[in-house]
């Protein structure tokens, strides 16, 4: 079987693990994700990996290196969907990952150092609003006790949820590998973007990762029958809402010079119904930036907004911060690397930032990281209709396996 075949067979294994008809359903510690994460484990195993699973549900496979104590160069992104989401999201980072130690098993090659695939617990936030959990917790980067009670659109605390995975919150902490030296992270992604193909470059080699502020904001107006109460005299907790929405919308447009970003992604009528003034609501919002400066700008204006809206529609409104992050720039030297892998083999890349978040930029606190994108048509992502061409996952994968044999072998002197 040629590679882009025993590639795209695996990929389509990985992808039958679904719980939804339309994309791909795959929430973190749910009997979906973990059916699939069973199933990548046994693929591991299939290729003679060492195969454990932490206290937070990342799964490690670790193919052993020829010379004892030297520490790993690792690969990995994730399994985990949003819901109604694409095949390509993460899982072209952990499949490629795979691919490389059947390419290195296939020509018989030993390194000096061990390589490991991840494939990392809960990267998207879907499920509980905070993101690349099993990475942050392999990070030490973790709010455990802040985390612990988050709920789930089901009612279902975090906690709960690792429970019904078998995995015991408390015990998370033991999932870090702060005092362990790794010698280079690579993550392989689709860009969920549209620079490189309009640019018409082949792969992009990411320099530095935006990272969210999320709020939750609940709003309590008064219910009241949408007949007789007059509009004068209305406590609308939607419209304060969507007031505040158009005001974000604002703020992030006159930041765009810096890439800053805003959506109100989620909102929830609470007991809605056609002919009742909405007295509660809830939405959560995402604001994100490599510039701290610039999302603290809209940030501040959100913050006005709520005290006018309050005001001017006699509310109550009440937001919790859910997660403050801060941007990240990745290794220089590795970066140069991949250019020069990029311009020995004759394919076009080109520096960029990451406005979406990675499982790479807690991994940056670790050891030296490489990003690595390759195009997403139209820019999508997060949809069923995300696809990227096999072929430019071939070169993806390409490019992958060439760095990690460049760290995986100790340089002679």
């Amino acid at each position: 079987m040629d590679r882009k075949r025993r590639y795209q067979a695996l990929f389509d294994n990985i992808n039958q693990y679904n719980s939804g008809e339309k994309g791909i359903t795959r929430i973190a510690y749910t009997n979906e994700e973990q059916t699939c994460t069973s199933a990548f484990m046994r693929m591991c195993k299939a290729e003679n990996l060492d195969i454990r699973m932490d206290h937070c549900g990342n799964v490690i496979a670790r193919r052993n290196g020829k010379i004892e104590g030297l520490p790993p160069v690792v690969m990995g992104s994730h399994l985990d969907t949003v819901y109604q989401g694409g095949k390509y999201d993460g899982v072209v980072g952990v499949t490629a990952a795979l691919e490389v130690i059947k390419r290195l098993n296939e020509k018989g090659i030993e390194t000096d150092h061990p390589i490991e695939i991840i494939s990392f617990a809960c990267e998207e936030s879907s499920r509980f609003g905070i993101s690349t959990v099993g990475s942050k917790i392999m990070s030490g980067l973790f709010q455990k006790e802040k985390y612990r009670s988050l709920k789930d659109k089901d009612g279902i605390t975090m906690e709960k949820a690792f429970s019904l995975c078998a995995l015991d919150y408390n015990s998370i902490d033991q999932a870090s590998r702060e005092n362990e030296e790794l010698k280079a992270f690579f993550e392989l992604h689709i860009e969920q973007g549209p620079v490189l193909i309009n640019n018409n470059k082949r792969i992009g080699i990411v320099t530095g990762i935006a990272a969210p502020v999320r709020l939750h904001i609940q709003i309590s107006g008064k219910a009241s029958h949408s007949g007789t109460t007059p509009m004068n005299m209305r406590k609308d907790a939607f419209l304060g809402a969507s007031e505040i929405a158009l005001e974000l919308e604002k703020a992030a447009k006159l930041e765009q010079e810096f890439g800053t970003v805003a959506t109100l992604g989620v909102i929830d009528i609470l007991n809605g119904a056609m002919n009742v003034v909405p007295g509660e609501v809830e939405i959560k919002i995402d604001i994100r930036s490599t510039s701290v400066a610039s999302r603290q700008r809209v940030l501040d204006h959100l913050y006005q907004t709520i005290a006018s809206v309050q005001e001017s529609r006699q509310l109550e409104i009440a937001s919790t911060e859910i997660i403050s992050e801060e941007p990240v720039l990745l290794s220089d030297e590795i970066t140069h690397v991949l250019e020069s892998i990029c311009e020995e083999k004759g394919i076009s890349s080109q520096r960029m930032i990451s406005g979406a978040g990675h499982d790479a930029m807690n991994m940056n606190k670790l050891c030296p990281v490489g990003l690595i994108f390759v195009p997403s048509v139209d820019g999508l992502s997060h949809h069923p209709n995300e696809y990227t061409d096999l072929d430019d996952i071939i070169m993806g994968i390409d490019i992958l396996e060439e760095a990690v044999l460049r760290y995986a072998f100790v340089r002679q002197t």
